[in-house]
């Protein structure tokens, strides 16, 4: 078991990595707990046992999940068993359920503990560390906003009070589930320069986190270097709203992540070397696909781009590669931005 510790003024905790580290979990449940509500979705291939009695919420599959509507279903059900504030609330599953969960916690009796138990790769290495949950808002007769869009427009800082990633569940993954987790892992390289490849599985993971328990100590709440974290977000975000979540999230930052290395070779941060180094390293190294879908519009997708949370001031905002590293570069053109996307390959 590799144990990882967020370090936070007053709410540091433990991110337990390892096979079998479930049997962690009732060791890190509140002292004051005495029921859980365990949120969940139907078809997950682990099995938890909190020590404490439990009740179990399923919510849907897919974005269009992601709701406040989904929220107060949770918490309605919290209601039903008694959960109070001393409680809390254990999430089981991928990103989409520690996002929800999370946030419901956040909101149930004004804040009640909760502990993920992360059970995919995306969600082991970036979804479920951080303490970022919140649901989507499509907004009717907002163009951009009015499909899937609203990506995570509602939501909180609610740290967990533990997190769990236990091994066992990477082996009852999906090969497509195993590459959106290796889309954030590239992401990871080219924010320290570690081929997380030549590591252990357990290892690999453990490093990942680490990488973000680090960053979140440093900017809990993304006033500064956290937004790092989002390298190849700007577009990955709209390209899930574009193809309404046909193409999941680490398969959309994958490509995003060589779109980013385009817009910085254009605004004159990188050479043409270190764009193909992107190719190099996120379809050579990870083995993940590069090109835009084909017969998606590039003048929408810089249309989408406009509407990520990170914009500040004029034009738009991204992180972008540089001669001192990946930081963050506002008050890029929509021409500059839609000049990269035709460098893109479809």
């Amino acid at each position: 078991m590799i144990t990882i510790r967020v370090p936070l003024d007053g709410r540091s905790y433990d991110v337990f990595v390892g096979h079998g580290a479930r049997s962690e979990l009732s060791a890190m449940l509140p002292s004051t707990a005495r029921r859980v509500a365990v949120v969940t979705q139907s078809g997950i291939p682990l099995e938890v046992d909190p020590g404490l009695p439990f009740e179990c919420f399923e919510i849907g599959h897919g974005e269009e999940h992601k709701t406040l509507h989904t929220v107060e279903t949770l918490c309605r059900g919290f209601a039903s068993i008694g959960l109070t504030r001393n409680d809390v609330v254990v999430s089981v599953g991928g990103g989409m359920v520690s996002d929800v969960a999370g946030f419901a916690a956040a909101s149930w009796h004004r804040g009640v503990a909760v502990v993920h138990v992360s059970t995919t790769l995306l969600g082991m290495v970036d979804a479920a560390i951080g303490g970022k949950t919140g649901v989507n808002l499509p907004v009717a007769g907002v163009d951009g906003l009015d499909k899937l869009g609203g990506k995570n427009l509602i939501g909180a800082y609610w740290q967990p009070s533990g997190v769990i990633c236990d091994l066992d569940a990477l082996a009852t993954l999906p090969p497509r589930e195993l590459r959106c987790g290796r889309g954030e892992m590239a992401k990871y390289h080219f924010l320290t320069g570690d081929d997380l490849l030549t590591m252990s599985e357990a290892e690999r993971i453990a490093r990942c986190v680490q990488i973000k328990a680090d960053i979140v100590a440093d900017d809990e709440r993304e006033s500064g270097r956290r937004a790092l974290l989002n390298y190849g977000h700007t577009l990955a975000h709209a390209l899930e709203t574009e193809t309404g979540h046909s193409l999941a999230h680490g398969e959309a930052v994958a490509i995003g992540l060589v779109y980013a290395a385009h817009l910085a070779h254009r605004l004159g941060r990188i050479s043409r070397e270190r764009v193909q180094r992107h190719y190099d390293v996120v379809r050579g190294i990870y083995e993940l696909a590069t090109d835009l879908p084909e017969g998606i519009s590039r003048e929408r997708l810089v249309h989408l781009m406009g509407f990520d949370k990170k914009v500040l001031g004029d034009g738009l905002t991204f992180v972008l590669d540089g001669p001192s590293g990946v930081e963050v570069v506002a008050g890029v053109s929509a021409a500059d931005a839609f000049a990269a996307l035709r460098e893109m390959p479809a």
